[in-house]
């Protein structure tokens, strides 16, 4: 796994083959896409860091929303960097509302998005029941159906053409 921004830390190197921290979202952006241009066969995790620590948690949501902006724009260029076999999940680790009151997570829903040559356009996956199906899908796919996880379920037949 190439691990970009935190990641490395979140997991305690387990499982890590690759790391490098980031400056700023901007930068593990930059690192995600000439990791994309390695050959590789595997994982690249990336933690944007910038939207939780500098926007979320101090909640500045014209910081947050400039921040969005700025990805966005850089998005395609993710998205032409990706070989034809590649899947790109985004995805929020825990809610963290800009406008609540406080500096600790909130509860709403993370938002999940799919990107890639091989999914079916147009899918809704729907609500789900738990944050774990994210993980669940990539444990599916990264090991052919092998592994499943203990909890989530994979959106692996949904999302697939």
């Amino acid at each position: 796994m190439h691990a970009i921004g935190k990641i490395s830390d979140i997991f305690n190197g387990r499982g890590v083959t690759t790391a490098v921290h980031t400056e700023s979202n901007d930068d593990g952006v930059s690192r995600t896409i000439q990791a994309l241009e390695e050959e590789f066969s595997g994982l690249i995790f990336t933690n944007l860091v910038d939207f939780d620590s500098k926007y979320g948690h101090r909640r500045d949501p014209e910081g947050y929303g400039a921040a969005i902006e700025a990805f966005d724009m850089r998005l395609p260029e993710i998205q032409v960097a990706m070989k034809p076999g590649d899947l790109l999940i985004l995805c929020s680790d825990h809610g963290n509302d800009p406008i609540h009151t406080g500096f600790d997570h909130t509860r709403e829903y993370i938002f999940g998005l799919f990107s890639g040559a091989a999914v079916k356009p147009g899918t809704d996956l729907g609500t789900r029941v738990s944050f774990a199906d994210i993980g669940a899908t990539a444990a599916d796919l990264l090991t052919g159906g092998k592994v499943r996880t203990l909890r989530g379920t994979s959106m692996r037949e949904d999302l697939l053409k």
